[in-house]
């Protein structure tokens, strides 16, 4: 008998994937939540290029660093008379002449190497050193929202990730590759664990979450943006969905042929805002979408018409929640005296400080007392200014 549960859990975790989904954790939408604020952090795995993303066309270095891989200016759509957004992001564009999108500029976690992996946990974990804390500073977030407002995090991804890992209870759901269950599958299934009051809730969610996203047409297809986008947007505009979620997206390391590679990805990024935001619906107007990476890349080209590893980059807020139309940069400049160790674009404005301001506004929490919680061992001052030297982010 003791070796039953955990055996009967894994073939729980098999039935699930041919269900067409990845479930960590019950309890996915049970009681419409308290808050109409919405808050979704989107993680761009393997170091984007925020230089290239958002171009400081009028610094004279830029264009002698990136030689070839310059984007040049008439064809980027100016935001003002510094930066320019790379045109793939036609919608963003559109966010930011309505007011909806702003850019942070130079921004960067305490992290000073270049490791994909030890930079992404500090980013999702919020320590000062790779593997510090263990446990996410979203799952900090969600624990400190008001019990009856908890219900429902939910990360779009096979597993949890850093960011969401802790002890909040927290879901995750995904697509599978395997073929859809059979309905006497799923109901042989059911009846097994009709007995078993834990696997039976959880089973039950399991079902819960998985009807939730046939009926929007996610379950069982891979994703690309605009399919995720409007997946999430689908879970988070119900009244008793989810209010905070977590999107990862890969694929942004560029060491070669950056250009094209970056822009086919900028345009999946920008049809999975569009999709979120046509999936939310009236929920937009209460939305706050913060997209950041680990670390930016090398502000001169390398020789394989791409870039390295680098410090700072870019992060952005969306949504009908941000007071947008806005850059924060607090411009370090690219002349070689000017770059971090010679090589990368040296970060003024900490990510921890921008998260806590973010989502201490969307959730009525002061973001000084939020910001202790969520980055419990402080950030080098060194790397920009607190939450006190940002402006107000969202709107009142």
């Amino acid at each position: 008998m003791t070796h039953r549960l955990p055996h009967r859990r894994a073939f729980l975790q098999m039935a699930g994937a041919a269900a067409g989904l990845v479930l960590v954790a019950p309890r996915l939408a049970l009681a419409q939540a308290a808050t109409e604020r919405r808050f979704v952090f989107v993680i761009q795995r393997g170091a984007a290029d925020g230089l290239a993303i958002l171009s400081p066309y009028a610094d004279p270095d830029y264009a002698r660093l990136r030689g070839a891989m310059a984007e040049e200016p008439a064809n980027a759509v100016r935001l003002d008379g510094s930066f320019a957004l790379h045109p793939a992001l036609a919608e963003t564009a559109r966010l930011h002449a309505a007011k909806e999108a702003l850019f942070v500029h130079a921004v960067a976690s305490p992290y000073r190497d270049r490791s994909h992996f030890d930079g992404q946990n500090v980013l999702e974990t919020g320590g000062l050193s790779p593997y510090q804390l263990k446990d996410g500073w979203l799952n900090r977030l969600v624990a400190q929202l008001p019990r009856h407002r908890r219900e429902g995090a939910i990360a779009f991804a096979p597993t949890v990730p850093m960011a969401l890992r802790g002890a909040a209870e927290v879901a995750s759901y995904a697509p599978s590759g395997l073929p859809q269950a059979s309905d006497d599958l799923m109901l042989r299934v059911a009846q097994l664990y009709q007995g078993d009051a834990q696997l039976h809730a959880l089973w039950n969610s399991a079902m819960d979450t998985r009807g939730a996203a046939m009926e929007n047409g996610g379950a069982g297809r891979r994703q690309d943006g605009a399919t995720l986008g409007q997946l999430a947007g689908s879970f988070l505009a119900r009244a008793d969905g989810p209010r905070i979620a977590m999107i990862e997206t890969g694929g942004w390391d560029t060491h070669s042929a950056q250009n094209a590679r970056l822009a086919a990805q900028l345009r999946n990024l920008d049809a999975m805002v569009l999709a979120l935001r046509e999936a939310l619906g009236t929920a937009w107007s209460s939305t706050v979408v913060l997209i950041a990476t680990e670390f930016g890349r090398t502000a001169a080209a390398n020789g394989t018409g791409g870039t390295d590893h680098g410090t700072g980059a870019l992060a952005m807020l969306l949504g009908g929640a941000v007071q947008g139309g806005r850059i924060l940069a607090d411009w370090p400049g690219l002349r070689a005296a000017d770059l971090h160790e010679g090589r990368d674009l040296r970060p003024t404005t900490r990510l921890d400080a921008l998260i806590a301001a973010a989502a201490g506004e969307c959730f009525g929490i002061e973001p000084q007392r939020l910001g202790r919680v969520l980055f419990p061992n402080g950030a080098d001052s060194a790397a920009g200014p607190g939450v006190r030297g940002l402006p107000r982010l969202l709107r009142a």
